[in-house]
């Protein structure tokens, strides 16, 4: 992935509707925006919008049914989005825990010094 690519799905998942929006992607096979617009508390005109930024994502793609233009999930760049989101996971966690022995030591030494003072 690419800084922009990768710039652009934190995007597209970091605002609240858009995840609501992807939710029912991923719970539901294929849908049209009007019945997406159905399940969410804002407006059609919106949904259309959560979706061009998706769709760029590349976190759903569109086809044409018809008169009707059905969306759905990229299943692919969902996996590696989750697989890219459980290794930044995992790369804070080993820093916390780095933060947290730093800390620990910091502090073991602050009371070793403290009771030679006394």
């Amino acid at each position: 992935m690419t800084a922009q690519t990768d710039d652009e799905l934190w995007s597209a998942i970091a605002e609240p509707s858009r995840r609501l929006v992807l939710d029912l992607l991923v719970s539901n096979d294929a849908v049209s925006a009007s019945w997406l617009a159905g399940q969410v508390p804002f407006s059609r005109q919106a949904v259309s919008k959560h979706l061009v930024v998706l769709e760029r994502a590349g976190l759903i793609s569109r086809r044409k049914q018809g008169r009707e233009v059905l969306y759905q999930v990229q299943a692919d760049r969902l996996d590696h989005a989750a697989r890219a989101m459980a290794e930044l996971a995992a790369l804070w966690d080993r820093r916390l825990d780095t933060i947290r022995r730093l800390a620990e030591t910091a502090h073991a030494q602050s009371k070793k010094g403290n009771r030679h003072d006394g």
